[in-house]
């Protein structure tokens, strides 16, 4: 079974706020207060300059997509998350902005690496974001990134959206 995310997560209000303002996207619910944003084709066309990927390590960055989090990021810190998992092989990537620049990362864990001790990059910048995990888990789990295997999963399941408008 695979796993397949791009995202933008930050504190549920102020994500709605930007989406609103860029007039794409649907934010769905996380736990602990905060949302996510995943990052389709139409958010992409949305937030891109028609410059080609960022790279900063990561896979689909939107060219100069960084600069609109940076923006974003004066509200509250902001992160953009990667993750693709096949079969327990796969990659993931972070980033949290914050105060209208880069805070943390990029932190990138490649294929074939066990996780470091201050945990997987995901789980990193959640940490950044206030999240905070409880007895046997990572605040991958305590946010509830589990509940869906695919970025589409969020877009559709209406029972986690917390609204756009």
């Amino acid at each position: 079974m695979g796993y397949d995310l791009q995202a933008v997560v930050a504190e549920a209000g102020q994500l709605r706020a930007a989406v609103r303002d860029l007039g794409s996207g649907e934010v769905a619910a996380l736990g602990q207060g905060l949302a996510l944003v995943v990052v389709t084709e139409e958010f992409t066309d949305a937030v891109t300059d028609g410059g080609s990927a960022e790279y900063l390590g990561f896979w689909r960055l939107p060219g100069g997509f960084g600069r609109t989090l940076a923006r974003w990021s004066a509200a509250g810190p902001v992160a953009y998350v990667e993750a693709e998992y096949f079969g327990g092989v796969g990659e993931q990537t972070a980033a949290v902005w914050a105060d209208g620049a880069l805070a943390l990362g990029p932190v990138h864990l490649p294929s074939g690496r066990p996780f470091p001790a201050d945990g997987s990059p995901i789980s990193q910048a959640l940490r950044r974001l206030g999240v905070v995990a409880g007895v046997g888990e990572d605040e991958f789990s305590a946010v509830g990134f589990g509940r869906h295997r695919s970025g589409g999963d969020w877009v559709v399941t209406g029972e986690d959206r917390t609204g756009s408008g």
